[in-house]
C-alpha cells in the first residue's frame, strides 16, 4: 500500500498552537480480536447507512470545531457534510454491483447532479472564504464527471485542487449509496486485509469498539464508501507485520486518538478508541486531529490511509 504525505501547506494550517511537541510511545500489547466469554465474533463487514451517515458526520464536525484552531475549515466541511446528507434522500439506492467495485466503471449518473446541486447554497454563505465560494459557483460550468474520474484514478491536475474536495464529497455520496445497496453477508474480505472489501480503498482510520456485539474489536473505516471491516489487532494495517508496532499519542491527550506506527514499513494509521469517546466519527475525528499527523510525520512515519476531504486524490493501491 502506498504511503501518503500531506502537503506542508496543510501541515502549517493543521498545527494547533496549544499542542505539545512530544509524543508518548506506548507499545501494543493486544493479542488480537480473540472472542471472550459473552462476546460474539465480530461481523466481518458493516455497510454504511447513507440516511444517517452524513448527518451524523456533520453533527460531529460541529461539535469538534468548538474552540478548535481550524474551526473555520471544520465549519466549511460540516456544511459540506450537511449538503451530502440533504442529497442522499433524493434518489433510490442503485442496483448492487460486484465487489470490489471497478472504480473506473462506477456509474456517476444516478444522483450525481442532485448531489452537486446540494452544495450550491454554500456558495451564497458569506461566512466562508470567497475562494471556496467561487469554486462552488464554477461547478455547473465544469465536466464534473470527467474530473471525478480523474480524481479516482489519481490523475486530477493540481490546478483543480480547490474543486477536489467537492468532487471527493460527491463521490463519497455515490460510493456510500452503492455500498449500502449490497448484502453484507455476500461481501468478502480482500486478501490484502488493509483495503476496503467493497471499493478496495485504503481506510481513513481504525476504530476500537467499546459497544456492539464485539467490544474491543478493531474496524477499519473506508473514507470513500464508508464501509467498515474487521481487522485483527496487533498487526500493521499496511504491511501486515506484527513486529515493530507502537501506539503513539500526543502527551496529555484523552487517549481517544492514537497513531499506530510500524517500524517495518514506516507507515502509520490513526486508531480511535470508543472506550474514551463513544461519539467518535472516524472521518470527522480524523479531520479534527491533524496535529497528531503532523507530529508522527515529522518523526519519520508516512500515513497509510486517505481522507478524501483533505484534498488527496486517487484511492487505488
Amino acid at each position: 500500500m502506498p504511503h501518503i504525505r500531506l502537503s506542508q501547506r496543510l501541515w502549517r494550517h493543521a498545527r494547533p498552537r496549544h499542542l505539545v511537541t512530544s509524543l508518548v510511545s506506548i507499545k501494543t500489547t493486544s493479542l488480537g480480536d480473540l472472542p471472550r466469554d459473552g462476546v460474539r465474533q465480530p461481523d466481518p463487514v458493516i455497510l454504511p447507512v447513507p440516511a444517517t451517515l452524513f448527518s451524523r458526520r456533520a453533527d460531529r464536525l460541529r461539535v469538534l470545531l468548538v474552540a478548535h484552531p481550524m474551526a473555520d475549515w471544520l465549519r466549511f466541511l460540516a456544511q459540506i457534510a450537511g449538503a451530502q446528507a440533504a442529497s442522499v434522500s433524493e434518489t433510490p439506492l442503485p442496483a448492487p454491483l460486484p465487489t470490489p467495485f471497478d472504480l473506473a466503471a462506477i456509474p456517476l449518473d444516478l444522483g450525481w447532479d442532485a448531489t452537486l446541486r446540494a452544495f450550491a447554497p454554500i456558495a451564497d454563505d458569506p461566512a466562508f472564504p470567497e475562494a471556496a465560494r467561487a469554486t462552488l459557483r464554477r461547478l455547473p460550468d465544469l465536466d464534473t464527471r470527467a474530473l471525478a474520474r480523474d480524481w479516482l484514478a489519481g490523475d486530477l491536475a493540481t490546478t483543480w485542487a480547490g474543486e477536489s474536495i467537492v468532487l471527493a464529497a460527491a463521490l463519497q455520496v455515490v460510493f456510500a449509496r452503492h455500498a449500502a445497496a449490497l448484502d453484507a453477508t455476500a461481501v468478502r474480505l480482500l486478501p490484502q486485509r488493509g483495503l476496503c472489501p467493497v471499493c478496495a480503498s485504503p481506510p481513513v482510520a481504525g476504530v476500537i469498539t467499546a459497544k456492539g456485539r464485539s467490544p474491543g474489536a478493531r474496524y477499519l473505516h473506508c473514507g470513500l464508501c464508508a464501509t467498515a471491516w474487521n481487522h485483527v489487532r496487533a498487526v500493521c494495517t499496511g504491511c501486515g507485520e506484527a513486529k515493530g508496532l507502537a501506539l503513539r499519542e500526543i502527551e496529555g491527550g484523552s487517549g481517544a486518538i492514537k497513531a499506530e506506527t510500524c517500524d517495518v514499513c514506516r507507515g502509520y494509521a490513526k486508531m480511535f478508541y470508543q472506550e474514551k469517546d463513544t461519539a467518535i466519527e472516524p472521518l470527522a475525528d480524523d479531520l479534527a486531529s491533524l496535529g497528531l499527523d503532523l507530529m508522527v510525520s515529522d518523526a519519520g512515519w508516512s500515513r497509510l490511509g486517505i481522507n478524501p476531504l483533505l484534498g488527496m486524490t486517487g484511492v487505488a493501491p
